[in-house]
């Protein structure tokens, strides 16, 4: 069992409850830090936040779970068994991808079972499947496996990674490395889409992020029982064995600095906590732009945060229904007519179209006791443009939930605004007030290439001494790996609460 700190051992205070502050707390405290957790909301987990409604369980955020080992190494930095605390299964098939032609897609786990799917589509891309897989592997050693957990601080560290970022060829799209290898359009879309998991535009987003082919083959696609909430509630506790505090309701208004380093913060209210060290889960550019904003700041200024491009954001109906709908799968993809066009509406017209390509996610089909008896939970989301479109969300919210619901019946379902009991929904003003998010993005900024690794925010503040970022606006990026490994980048680079106080180490 893990040695509380003592109450003079060094103070650090993270912003956020989400995942990666989460994981910044248990490694700060497993090195003898006193940690203190500070949320605007009354629960853990920011965009993994949970809402229960009306008997039923609804996880706002993210549900598809990969590379699982990153959380057992977590829970073992703890001196704790990640089993003990969270039951995880594995998910197969992975995910289905209904076309819109009503033609519907099984994404396996089994090799030759992938090889099937591919050669009933298109029996002439059938031989460069295995070609692909290959290069997603290549790319998983080296962009995942090599550089997601190494800080990029240093130019130089772009410099020692080109040769790969050619070989690889990191310059292209991820869409325009998947049409090297298949001609059909329904396997471009299959094998293109994963950026979007994490807030990128597969028609720019750099071809790195083919690697989650790979990561989805290699680690399986996972559900936690009791939804991803189980999983926040699992970190909580770790952190409270450490002796780490939990504050909700606590809002920042202000990270204090003196002399270039800072100290504490102000919270809304007016109370001052002093820190030896912060770590920001916030998005950093709401870090830079609204917790630091009276700060001379040298690179992240107003200007650079308002000329770079943000992820989309997400419009996410929560619903529940008083009967089973057995024919819906766990995850689905329900796409639309359109994929580039559609694309380019979101990302780069920043116009809301008419149509849409959904993510539906019904947990009760592996965790029947996330909705009452005879009843089934759902999410379906649709990305959207975020805030710099102009939508009037109040106003068009219930009208675009409408469309999807029709979509829904036409497509999968089957009379269910007969069946709906319970109901709510975020919109991008909810990214924006509720999670504090710039403009509404829902994965704060934009995967590109130019805006990866040393491009984007780095996990130590190159504006603060004292100052750390983690989540998913920081390296290596959004998505449950990448803000777990940005919270391992800044345990590794932060001493042992004995060596800071010894003088060994600064922060």
């Amino acid at each position: 069992m893990f040695d509380a700190p003592n109450a003079n051992a060094p103070h650090a205070i993270v912003i956020g409850a989400g995942f990666g502050g989460l994981a910044a707390a248990i490694r700060l405290g497993a090195k003898g830090w006193r940690v203190t957790i500070v949320d605007k909301l009354d629960g853990p987990g920011g965009r993994a936040y949970v809402f229960k409604q009306d008997g039923f369980t609804f996880d706002a955020g993210p549900t598809i779970i990969t590379a699982p080992y990153l959380l057992e190494e977590l829970w073992q930095e703890a001196g704790a068994n990640f089993a003990d605390d969270v039951d995880l299964r594995p998910i197969d098939p992975f995910y289905l991808i209904r076309f819109d032609d009503g033609d519907t897609m099984r994404c396996v786990s089994d090799l030759e079972g992938m090889r099937a799917e591919v050669a009933r589509i298109s029996p002439e891309d059938a031989d460069n499947f295995d070609r692909f897989i290959a290069a997603s592997a290549d790319i998983y050693e080296v962009a995942f496996k090599q550089l997601a957990d190494v800080p990029f601080h240093k130019f130089s560290s772009v410099i020692t990674a080109a040769p790969d970022l050619v070989r690889l060829r990191g310059y292209r799209s991820v869409y325009s490395e998947v049409c090297r290898y298949f001609k059909h359009p329904k396997l471009r879309i299959a094998f293109s889409f994963h950026p979007l998991l994490i807030g990128g535009n597969p028609l720019t987003t750099t071809a790195y992020y083919c690697l989650i082919s790979h990561l989805e083959r290699m680690h399986l696609v996972h559900f936690a029982m009791g939804g991803t909430g189980a999983i926040a509630r699992g970190m909580v506790k770790l952190i409270e064995r450490q002796g780490g505090l939990m504050r909700y309701g606590a809002e920042v208004e202000e990270i204090l600095v003196k002399d270039g380093r800072t100290t504490g913060l102000r919270l809304k209210g007016g109370e001052t906590l002093e820190a030896d060290l912060i770590v920001s889960n916030a998005d950093p550019a709401w870090t830079y732009s609204k917790l630091l904003k009276d700060y001379p700041r040298r690179r992240w200024t107003d200007a650079k945060i308002e000329r770079a491009n943000f992820s989309m954001s997400l419009f996410v109906w929560y619903f529940g229904t008083n009967r089973r709908y057995d024919d819906v799968y766990h995850h689905m993809m329900v796409l639309g007519p359109r994929y580039e066009e559609l694309l380019k509406d979101i990302f780069t017209r920043k116009k809301l179209a008419p149509d849409f390509s959904l993510y539906l996610h019904r947990p009760t089909m592996t965790d029947p006791s996330l909705a009452p008896e005879g009843c089934d939970s759902f999410y379906v989301l649709a990305p959207v443009p975020h805030l710099d479109s102009g939508t009037d969300w109040d106003e068009i919210s219930e009208t675009y939930r409408k469309a999807i619901e029709k979509r829904l019946e036409e497509t999968l379902m089957p009379d269910l605004s007969k069946h709906i009991v319970t109901s709510r929904l975020m919109t991008p003003i909810d990214f924006r007030d509720r999670l504090c998010s710039v403009k509404g993005a829902a994965f704060s900024l934009e995967p590109q290439l130019f805006q990866s690794a040393w491009f984007r925010p780095h996990n130590v503040s190159e504006e603060v001494k004292g100052l750390y970022l983690v989540g998913a606006g920081t390296h290596p990026g959004a998505g449950l790996p990448g803000v777990i490994s940005s919270a391992k980048i800044v345990g590794d680079l932060v001493p042992t609460a004995q060596d800071f106080v010894a003088g060994k180490g600064r922060v």
